[in-house]
């Protein structure tokens, strides 16, 4: 897909999809096509990232039995404990799993670009754009989420600190990388240090949230709500299934949202210690071993899930739907289904979450997107050569808006189902040092050590110019972002919500910021300023 980029209507584009034919048609129509099919692969990304949050929510929500010995009653007391730190779920979970679809097209750009001197630019590009789409964009949706006059603060504001510290020195050593130290050159020791600093932001982020003596902020956390998660936000739709404990975990009619709002359940009041009495028997040997009779239901109760992925990814109306008075509104759902239907019979093959607690299905949800992302890179390619737009300005705008969209989903709804905005705004920092940190330095990792090895020499940046600028540019209009969300803390006590005039007011500013981004990125990449 490598070739000489043309103008629209003037040079004609010998690479093609699926077919020569398509070289036959106009380069307005093929445009158009390529257009449509990156959005179909965007609509595809958003329906197996349901799949990843369900999956990911199974492997979290699993506890650490503790067993104890009461010392006032001398009964054998058990403390379930989650193995996920709030902090740390945050970062390694959710901003890494809403961020992954950025980092599969990254990574999978640099391998294609192996033996080449020259670092590809679509991953990079398509990950700075994405951090300010991360930034701005969705900030703009999540300030005016809650209702009017509810307003949601950071609780924890010296976590969010830390990983606000790390958000912008992962840019700013990227620009030191770029322009200070080696201009136009990355090494293999900086392209390393780069992925290790990821490590040092969980490890902070941890010790801020334990508070360490000298490591963390001397910063009181104001007191956490006993349900981070309101019960009444996630219902069942059946009141009689409340305690079948396959009902709940999958429900593949309902959109996104869900899968979100499990996830975040792990931050609920009923992650800390649960204590029972047990009777005078040996517990290890009790529990050690199901008997024949439920581990028979949980097979069945699993080829009936499994069987039901299949039969939801085939059915295109919903009893709800049904119940609809409006039919352009029971037409328009149906229109979708059916427009979903390829992408759900696809991913239904995806085992269902209760196998090996959801770590299968996470790692077949990661090879659908990393499918997903290769056809990507391709269609991009295809378009940049067809119209003639730089690939860039592609990255900037197209690919970072349709890869952030589960970054968009999960801060929303965190935003409206949660009592503080912890998950919401550390979603979005987190999101921006995780794209730097692993979508930036992995692929730049993999490049380099190749060419170490191959070559013995380093890899260059051909547009580090333009990356360079575009940095500069996110992170002026980063601090005025960030300010406006002290400056709300200040006035009106919390970052999201508060009266609507100003909560819509706010919510235009971030745009216009993410306006100001593009613009300038794209004219300065395509040489006009």
């Amino acid at each position: 897909m490598h070739g000489g980029y043309s103008i629209l209507g003037h040079e004609k584009c010998d690479f093609y999809f699926l077919s020569h034919y398509e070289t036959t048609l106009s380069d307005g129509f093929r445009a158009f096509l390529y257009f449509m099919a990156l959005g179909y692969c965007f609509i595809g990304l958003s329906s197996i990232t349901d799949r990843f949050f369900g999956s990911m929510e199974n492997v979290v929500k699993h506890t650490r039995t503790i067993e104890e010995l009461d010392p006032y009653t001398n009964a054998t007391v058990v403390k379930h404990k989650k193995v996920w730190n709030f902090a740390i779920a945050d970062i390694a979970l959710l901003a890494f799993g809403t961020s992954f679809p950025q980092i599969s097209l990254a990574t999978i750009d640099a391998i294609r670009n192996l033996g080449n001197l020259y670092a590809g630019g679509l991953g990079p590009g398509t990950l700075v754009g994405s951090a300010a789409f991360d930034l701005f964009p969705i900030h703009a949706v999540c300030v005016v989420v809650p209702k009017a006059g509810e307003l949601k603060k950071i609780s924890d504001i010296g976590v969010w600190l830390v990983e606000l510290f790390w958000s912008f020195w992962a840019y700013i050593w990227l620009y030191i990388i770029l322009e200070v130290w080696t201009p136009n050159v990355v090494t293999l020791w900086e392209a390393l240090f780069t992925v290790l600093q990821f490590g040092l932001l969980l490890v902070h982020a941890y010790a801020q949230d334990k508070r360490w003596p000298y490591l963390s902020l001397p910063l009181e956390r104001s007191e956490r709500p006993e349900e981070w998660v309101p019960e009444e936000t996630a219902p069942l739709r059946d009141g009689s299934r409340a305690h079948d404990k396959f009902s709940g975990i999958l429900e593949i009619d309902e959109d996104i949202n869900r899968n979100v709002v499990d996830f975040f359940a792990i931050h609920s009041g009923n992650t800390g210690h649960v204590y029972q009495n047990l009777p005078d028997t040996d517990f290890a040997g009790s529990s050690s071993e199901q008997p024949p009779e439920e581990m028979i239901v949980k097979k069945v109760n699993l080829l009936s899930i499994w069987k039901e992925q299949f039969v939801d990814a085939l059915t295109l109306e919903s009893p709800q739907s049904r119940k609809l008075n409006n039919t352009c509104l029971r037409l328009a759902k149906v229109f979708w289904h059916l427009l979903l239907a390829p992408w759900r019979v696809l991913f239904a093959f995806v085992p269902p979450y209760q196998i090996a607690h959801g770590w299968i299905a996470f790692i077949f949800s990661l090879c659908f997107i990393s499918g997903i992302a290769y056809i990507v890179t391709k269609l991009t390619d295809l378009i940049s050569c067809v119209t003639g737009i730089n690939a860039y300005v592609i990255a900037f705008t197209a690919l970072a808006a349709g890869t952030s969209w589960p970054d968009l989903v999960a801060s929303k709804i965190a935003a409206e189902r949660q009592i503080t905005a912890d998950s919401a705004i550390a979603n979005i920092t987190c999101s921006n040092s995780v794209n730097i940190y692993v979508g930036i330095g992995v692929p730049w990792l993999i490049d380099t050590l190749y060419n170490y090895f191959a070559y013995n020499e380093p890899l260059r940046i051909e547009n580090a110019a333009g990356l360079s600028f575009s940095l500069l540019v996110f992170f002026a209009t980063s601090v005025g972002c960030i300010g406006v969300l002290v400056f709300r803390r200040l006035t009106l006590g919390a970052e999201l919500g508060g009266p609507r005039l100003w909560a819509w007011i706010t919510s235009v500013y971030f745009m216009l910021l993410w306006l100001i981004f593009v613009t300038l990125s794209s004219l300065r990449v395509s040489g006009i300023i």
